[in-house]
C-alpha cells in the first residue's frame, strides 16, 4: 500500500468491486503536462507474448483486497458503456474527462464507450468532488462502515467500484475523482479508475509496465494497458470465463490484438 500521495486499495464483494488510487507530482506550468510527456518519451512499447499474458491474467482475475465473493472469473461490460460526469462544476476537469473517455474509445477496439449528457442514460457515473468532500462522498456511495475501513487503511484521492450480475457482467460503475490537484494527478486517476471500473480491478506489484501497479503513475493510456484492455474486451473473452478457459483462446486473441495495438499506435512490426 502506498501513502496518501501514492496508494491503491482494491475491495471486492460478492457483487461489488472497489478500487482506490492516488498519486502526486508537480503540477505542469502553462497548461503543459510535462510529467506525461516525459513518461511518453521513455514508455516501453514492445512486449513478448508472455509479458502481455502475464499482466492480463494478474489484473483481470482476483482482487488485491478480497472480502467476499468469487473473483476467479472475467468481469467486463457486455453492453455499451455510457459515462456521465456529475458533481463539482469544473469545466476544465469535465473536458479532460471527456478526452480520456474518447481516447479509451479510440484505443480499445471492441469497447463501445462514450460520454452522455444525462445520468439516466449512463451506466458509469463519474463523481467530481473537492478534496474536502471526498470521504463524505465515499460514505454516501458505500456506507459509513466501509468508508471508515477505507480511511483507516489509506487516504485516497480517487476511487472506483462496479456492480456485476450472476454472469459476471458489469452492470454499473461509480468513479469518484477529486478536482483540486494538478493536471497529472487528475489524468492519472481518471485513466486508472475508469479502466479499472471496466473490469481489470486487481492490482499487481509484479508487473512494472501497467498503471494497475500501485507504484506506477502514467497520466495517459499506455501501450501495455492497451494490450490488457483489448484482450479483455475481445468478444472471444467472455464475462464469467475461468483462467483456464481464457488461456485456451488467448493465443489467437493476442495475435489479433497485436495487429490492432500496433496500428492504432503507429508502431513498426516487431
Amino acid at each position: 500500500m502506498r501513502n496518501r500521495f501514492a496508494c491503491l486499495l482494491l475491495l471486492t464483494l460478492a457483487l461489488t468491486g472497489v478500487a482506490a488510487d492516488c498519486a502526486i507530482v508537480r503540477q505542469a506550468a502553462a497548461g503543459e503536462i510535462a510529467a506525461v510527456t516525459a513518461r511518453q518519451r521513455t514508455e516501453k512499447k514492445f512486449f513478448t507474448d508472455g509479458e502481455i499474458i502475464d499482466g492480463f491474467l494478474k489484473t483481470a482475475f482476483g482482487a488485491e483486497y478480497h472480502l467476499a465473493g468469487r473473483v476467479d472469473r472475467v468481469r467486463k461490460y457486455d453492453a455499451p458503456v455510457r459515462v456521465y460526469a456529475d458533481g463539482v462544476r469544473r469545466s476544465n476537469r469535465k473536458a479532460q474527462l471527456a478526452k480520456v473517455v474518447a481516447d479509451i474509445a479510440l484505443r480499445v477496439r471492441h469497447l463501445d464507450i462514450a460520454m452522455v449528457g444525462s445520468r439516466e442514460d449512463a451506466n458509469v457515473i463519474v463523481k467530481l468532488v473537492r478534496d474536502r468532500d471526498l470521504y463524505r462522498t465515499i460514505g454516501a456511495f458505500y456506507g459509513t462502515d466501509r468508508a471508515r475501513e477505507i480511511r483507516s487503511n489509506l487516504d485516497p484521492q480517487c476511487l472506483s467500484g462496479f456492480r456485476k450480475n450472476d454472469k459476471y457482467e458489469i452492470e454499473h460503475s461509480d468513479v469518484i475523482l477529486t478536482v483540486d490537484n494538478g493536471d497529472f494527478t487528475f489524468l492519472d486517476c481518471a485513466y486508472e479508475e475508469l479502466l479499472q471500473s471496466l473490469g481489470p480491478i486487481n492490482d499487481t506489484n509484479s508487473v512494472p509496465w501497467t498503471m494497475f501497479n500501485d507504484s506506477v503513475q502514467m497520466g495517459f493510456f499506455d501501450v501495455y494497458d492497451q494490450y490488457i484492455m483489448n484482450l479483455l474486451y475481445d468478444p472471444r473473452v467472455r464475462a464469467g470465463m475461468t483462467v483456464q478457459e481464457v488461456k485456451e483462446v488467448l493465443p489467437q486473441v493476442l495475435a489479433d490484438v497485436r495487429i490492432w495495438v500496433a496500428k492504432i499506435n503507429n508502431l513498426p512490426p516487431e
